[in-house]
């Protein structure tokens, strides 16, 4: 493999893991700090893609549907907070995957009656729709410009976590969350601004896959399961793990796959490397999970209480 195709499938690999931390970012945070489990969360991120393929294809405007999946998103998170979630914050895991599931479901006929079973692509402005030179490799810009905005995400959510009142009352809810109910924090609310965060985060996550992968009914179930091997490999609660851990899962998964069949051509005929790659690149990412679980259960990068 030539090293102009290596960097641009590292490339590749970066801008899958920045949308995996999108995701894994709301979804660690709901769970290392609220101890709640969302399986819904794909569903958000389905949701999010929808809702940016049908303003996009009526105004034509990238900005416009970038705006609409923050507000829609946001408001989805708080009416779901509010109606229905709120009531299993308190509840036991098992009632909390269950009723996710059901979630899960219905999203799916939701999206289903509403845009219909085909997939709605959505297209790229002119301005979004060229290439970039980068170490004299051309890659193009939209997919760079993933990688942009998520590490602008990741710097946000560091600011947010590390320098703002509000983090401080977040990080301090998840080491003793009956301590800071009992000095005037109102526990709820910080919840439901938790949950609205990361329902944007994986709303802003299907707006940046849309054009690549198009909006269609039943696409968070596949990267739900990348988004929850990541939280384990970087640590349930930690921001930090997510980044550094969906970057991981990213390049693994994209440089394994176009470099195995290569390397596997010296022992298998070319029709079998080609087939076997791939899935040897899949189960590496769940070799290195189970790994980290045998090694470090609280995962790479946990978070530090005290």
């Amino acid at each position: 493999m030539s090293t102009t195709l290596l960097l641009v499938q590292a490339l590749n690999g970066l801008q899958l893991g920045i949308l995996l931390f999108l995701l894994a970012a709301g979804l660690t945070l709901v769970f290392g700090i609220m101890n709640f489990i969302n399986l819904a969360h794909g569903s958000l991120y389905m949701m999010g893609a929808f809702i940016a393929a049908t303003v996009f294809r009526h105004t034509g405007s990238f900005l416009l549907a970038g705006a609409a999946v923050i507000a829609g998103m946001a408001a989805l998170g708080l009416l779901l907070d509010r109606i229905a979630l709120a009531r299993l914050y308190p509840r036991d895991h098992l009632d909390q995957v269950l009723a996710t599931f059901g979630f899960i479901l219905f999203f799916n006929e939701l999206t289903r009656i509403i845009w219909g079973p085909a997939p709605i692509s959505m297209g790229l402005p002119s301005w979004l729709s060229g290439t970039i030179d980068i170490l004299g490799v051309t890659y193009p810009l939209y997919r760079f410009l993933i990688i942009v905005v998520g590490l602008l995400v990741a710097a946000g959510c560091y600011v947010l976590i590390h320098r703002t009142r509000l983090g401080m009352l977040i990080r301090a809810g998840s080491t003793d969350r009956m301590m800071v109910g009992a000095l005037g924090v109102n526990i709820a609310r910080l919840n439901t601004l938790l949950f609205v965060l990361g329902a944007v985060l994986a709303g802003l996550a299907g707006l940046m896959a849309g054009p690549i992968l198009s909006a269609q009914t039943g696409m968070g179930e596949p990267i739900l399961i990348l988004t929850l091997v990541v939280i384990v490999i970087g640590g349930i609660g930690s921001v930090r793990g997510a980044f550094l851990a969906a970057l991981m899962v990213g390049l693994i998964d994209t440089l394994g796959r176009a470099l195995l069949p290569t390397l596997l051509r010296a022992a298998l005929p070319p029709a079998a490397a080609n087939a076997a790659g791939p899935a040897i690149a899949s189960m590496l990412i769940y070799i290195v999970m189970a790994l980290v679980l045998a090694m470090r259960p609280q995962g790479l990068f946990p978070v530090k209480h005290g």
